[in-house]
């Protein structure tokens, strides 16, 4: 029986990537969410996670949908949306209010996340999330809860995340001409961080690095609170490319021999060992290594670079690697080496009960996305009428064909 995904509690989180589009489907089961199913496809419309043709990722997207309704059941029309790319920029803002004396409310914290968020947007840029940093009350910083509290002048810091307008415009059009209304657009890191952080570790300090096919986002958390974020426009197919044309073979068979093969340190103990290859030539591990190793260091000091200049990665305790990327043999060893940091890879294991394989990195990003997705459902969105009148410019001008985007009246602060 074909189930109504809009009317029945269950979420589905769409990332559309650079290699791969994947569907996946939860369901709120007890105030729990449980993964029904996961359903993935080719991508061929997109290049470092911007869309460059809109029938082709239409397609993909239609595939992963079908795939994934098929295995779940559940017929598909609403979706929290991922995205990312280069263009995704942070900055940082502040805001005040008066409040005389009188115990802070939830409306005092709409009002001075208003004030905070008050700031030129280009017409070219829309804001993607507006994510408080802490609070102060006259002179008390560092507070990450005020309500109920009694002073005189609230105080907060926000992380406002933006996005390019033709970019979102694009991938919203491939979503409603693929027949799904888009529900809410989230940075995929984000998504990625909810399925694979600790709070623990968002707490003390750490950097999550989601290395997909066409790029490698990263993301800083410290004391709870999104500080820093970037997109390198680096991803897993560059390993793939530099196999291809160091032994001179197509994409394809350099893609399937860096799955079944590749590693970014010298494989020790299987030295000897040899890769079978469809052209009959032997290649030994070594080898392998020689081609990956260099462009894994390569992106690993690319990475410590840009959080050295950000200046806000002196207290991180430790490293997450997730995204499929991430799977390659050796990578965190280069990493924990590059970094000097101690480096685990992040698994989308916080859901306790789910249908098929999806405790894997690749699946971290849709898989977060649903988690993102239950909180909004669930009521757990903080501040639901901040998000009124924040879609400004160029992107006012697309309410009309945008079916439900901006139905739901609320954005998902994440502290």
């Amino acid at each position: 029986m074909i189930r109504q995904a809009h009317h029945e509690g269950i979420v589905i989180g769409l990332d559309v990537g650079t290699t791969k589009v994947c569907a996946v489907v939860g369901e709120m089961v007890k105030d729990e969410l449980e993964i029904m199913g996961i359903g993935t496809s080719a991508s061929t419309g997109l290049r470092k996670g911007v869309v460059m043709n809109i029938e082709s990722t239409v397609e993909s997207i239609k595939k992963a949908v079908k795939a994934t309704e098929s295995s779940t059941g559940v017929e598909i029309s609403a979706v929290y949306l991922g995205i990312t790319g280069s263009h995704v920029k942070g900055f940082d803002s502040h805001g005040a209010v008066g409040i005389r004396g009188r115990e802070v409310t939830y409306l005092d914290i709409d009002n001075v996340i208003d004030s905070a968020k008050a700031v030129y947007i280009p017409l070219n840029r829309e804001v993607l999330h507006v994510i408080p940093a802490g609070y102060a009350l006259d002179g008390r910083n560092s507070i990450m809860d005020p309500v109920g509290m009694t002073g005189e002048r609230l105080e907060a810091k926000v992380h406002i995340l933006t996005g390019s307008v033709i970019a979102i415009q694009d991938l919203l059009t491939c979503c409603e001409q693929a027949g799904l209304e888009v529900i809410d657009i989230v940075f995929e890191p984000i998504a990625s961080a909810e399925a694979v952080l600790t709070d623990k570790e968002k707490e003390q300090g750490v950097v999550m690095i989601d290395i997909g096919g066409g790029t490698t986002d990263v993301i800083l958390y410290k004391n709870g609170c999104l500080r820093h974020e970037v997109v390198l426009a680096v991803g897993g197919n560059h390993f793939t490319n530099d196999i291809a044309v160091g032994l001179r073979i197509s994409v394809a068979e350099a893609e399937r021999i860096k799955k079944a093969y590749g590693s970014a340190i010298e494989c020790i103990e299987n030295g000897e060992d040899r890769i079978q290859q469809e052209q009959t030539t032997r290649v030994h591990h070594e080898c392998l290594a020689e081609i990956i190793q260099p462009r894994a260091e390569e992106l690993f000091h690319f990475i410590k670079d840009k959080l050295v200049s950000c200046s806000k990665c002196d207290s991180v305790s430790n490293i997450v690697l997730t995204g499929g990327g991430s799977l390659l043999n050796g990578l965190d060893s280069v990493a924990e080496e590059v970094l000097g940091l101690p480096v685990r890879i992040g698994f989308p294991n916080k859901i306790k009960k789910c249908k098929g394989n999806i405790n894997n990195p690749m699946y971290a990003t849709g898989v977060g996305l649903t988690l993102y997705g239950f909180a909004a459902e669930a009521n757990r969105v903080i501040y639901p009428d901040a998000f009124e009148g924040t879609f400004t410019g160029v992107f006012g001008k697309m309410r009309e064909w945008v079916a439900g985007i901006l139905h739901k009246k609320g954005v998902l602060y994440v502290i």
